[in-house]
């Protein structure tokens, strides 16, 4: 009864939902969910794209499809940008800052082209996403005194992403 009372009160006003990573804090931070985040986006164009090159006719299952290929587009990229700024705000400290004093930068530069992608379908931007969470991506492993290295993702779109050498 409380939680219909509660509802109701909710449908009305709209009230924000908080969400977080955690805030215990649980110290578990990895930038490999926002990589596949931005990999999911080009992917998204290359599909979007792919079937507007074949062309026909703009029927109930293109609309369908463009649609489905649009709301994941866009979903991954909201997703992407918020691990980003998951780990900027919880984890990055004013000692990473002062070794790395880019990172307000890139981590502005991400939340640029996430909005970007959003907006369109512009692969160029789609890729430039996928690089500069890559960049977020060698500086994090880099405060924790791991090399990283760069190789193909091994799915389409098979860009290059950055990895903790281990």
């Amino acid at each position: 009864m409380i939680y219909k009372l509660l509802n109701t009160i909710d449908r009305m006003f709209h009230f924000d939902r908080a969400r977080a990573h955690c805030d215990i804090p649980c110290g578990i931070y990895d930038p490999s969910g926002a990589q596949i985040a931005a990999l999911t986006v080009v992917r998204m164009m290359d599909l979007m794209a792919d079937l507007e090159a074949k062309g026909g006719e703009k029927n109930v299952a293109y609309q369908n499809s463009m649609a489905r290929y649009t709301a994941v587009k866009e979903e991954h990229a909201e997703k992407a940008k918020a691990e980003v700024r998951v780990i900027w705000g919880d984890y990055i400290k004013a000692q990473h800052l002062e070794q790395f004093p880019q990172t307000h930068q890139v981590v502005h530069k991400i939340m640029q082209l996430g909005s970007k992608v959003r907006q369109t379908a512009d692969r160029e931007s789609g890729v430039a996403f996928v690089e500069a969470i890559n960049e977020f991506a060698e500086i994090f492993w880099a405060t924790k005194g791991i090399k990283t290295k760069r190789a193909k993702a091994p799915y389409a779109p098979a860009l290059e992403l950055v990895y903790p050498d281990l």
